[in-house]
């Protein structure tokens, strides 16, 4: 029995970028996803985590996938919405709506649970994929953005992250085999780095030195196909069956040139070559062009002319602008508004202004880049810890961003209680 589904991930729903809503961004897309999934009719939609953007979303961007859950029913019924929580998502937070997710064939795992036994609960994770006559074609194995407190602990095999990580992939995919007959196949959808993957500058750093990013050896032979979230560009890891659907819009100006795809896959388990898959990409059209203009002043300025022209009347539709400039001199106070002014009149969003100094002699070792985005809780640690005459210290900085992921999982402690 062949079992469609899409492979999408990192919606980032109530992201703001460089404090502009991509609420109109987001929404153009879920309406392009509705009617895909209307003309196609798969069994399933699988959404590798970072539903939210934040683990406290606003409540328009909590209507918008609600909104969506509820389209998507209307237009097929059988579908199943099967989703995950990324680093960015409470996990608590996605689970406590299952009474309305289940309204829309919906399901969420956000957390892993310990069942009666005080085991880990696999039950939970993995959950059967129908087809429009209610047989089981596939089972999902859902891993959420595994945290170490959630995962720790459970035995002698779980005594950290890593062998904490290797066990429960271990008992899932042997939980799954028992479950499976021939004609069923095994999906199993994850939220994490992956040794290999490609990363842009918008994902929220969650190993070390890639010594955390995970093998692909965990997945074992028997499982049909890997759906990842996490890493924002589209690609395969190692193998054509193991993927990140990648982003469905640019969440940063490095991500300009991603091609943002829903991946269509079908799989027939019965057969035994290659010819048991089938792996469409459906390219997302971008509602909202980014521009990145680089150069010295002078080619800056001839840049941002020659811009295309036409208003955009909404504010929230208009294209967003990223400046680096090149200069070897200090540059006029009011050079923003001369970058504003040289622009076509009604179009763009100046979002993003940036300056590389180059000494007289053009000694590209000296060069400084000068950002003016907000840094990161890791970059502004090591700003201060340099700052202080320190050397940079992987196990320090390891420290640090482990104390802000406990951070993160008290705030989301909190709104479950």
């Amino acid at each position: 029995m062949t079992v469609r589904f899409f492979h999408t991930s990192d919606w980032h729903l109530g992201q703001f970028f460089y404090n502009h809503s991509r609420q109109y961004e987001h929404e153009q897309f879920l309406v392009w996803l509705l009617e895909q999934i209307k003309v196609k009719q798969p069994h399933a939609l699988l959404i590798a985590g970072d539903i939210f953007d934040v683990i406290n979303p606003a409540s328009s961007a909590q209507k918008q996938l609600y909104q969506f859950l509820a389209d998507a029913h209307a237009l097929a019924p059988h579908m199943q919405t099967l989703m995950i929580a990324g680093n960015h998502d409470s996990g608590y937070r996605i689970e406590q709506v299952e009474p309305l997710l289940e309204k829309y064939n919906a399901k969420t795992v956000g957390v892993i649970h310990k069942n009666a036994e005080g085991d880990i609960d696999l039950d939970r994770l993995l959950v059967p994929i129908y087809d429009e006559n209610k047989n089981i074609v596939a089972w999902c194995l859902t891993l959420p953005f595994l945290r170490p407190a959630e995962i720790t602990g459970f035995n002698e095999q779980t005594t950290n992250s890593q062998n904490a990580i290797a066990y429960l992939h271990q008992q899932l995919i042997a939980a799954a085999k028992q479950r499976k007959t021939d004609d069923q196949a095994l999906i199993l959808m994850s939220h994490a780095h992956m040794q290999g993957g490609e990363t842009s500058d918008s994902e929220r750093p969650i190993i070390i030195g890639n010594e955390e990013a995970l093998s692909t050896a965990l997945f074992d032979d028997v499982i049909d196909y890997v759906a990842l979230g996490h890493l924002h560009k589209p690609q395969k890891v190692g193998q054509a069956h193991i993927r990140y659907s990648g982003s469905p819009i640019p969440l940063s100006f490095s991500e300009i040139n991603y091609k943002h795809q829903v991946v269509d896959v079908s799989i027939d388990p019965t057969k035994t070559d290659e010819s048991r898959f089938q792996y469409d990409t459906i390219a997302i059209p971008r509602s909202v062009r980014l521009h990145k203009i680089k150069g010295e002043l002078n080619q800056v300025f001839n840049q941002l002319k020659a811009l295309e022209s036409g208003e955009i009347t909404e504010i929230d539709q208009r294209e967003y602008i990223d400046i680096e400039y090149h200069t070897t001199v200090p540059p006029q106070p009011n050079l923003r508004q001369q970058f504003e002014d040289a622009l076509p009149a009604n179009r763009y969003r100046l979002v993003r202004i940036s300056r590389q100094y180059f000494a007289a002699e053009k000694n590209v070792d000296d060069t400084i880049q000068v950002s003016l985005e907000p840094p990161t809780p890791e970059k502004l640690f090591q700003q201060i810890w340099e700052k202080n005459g320190y050397a940079n210290d992987d196990a320090v900085l390891k420290d640090f961003l482990s104390l802000v992921h406990e951070a993160e999982k008290s705030l989301e402690d909190e709104h479950k209680g």
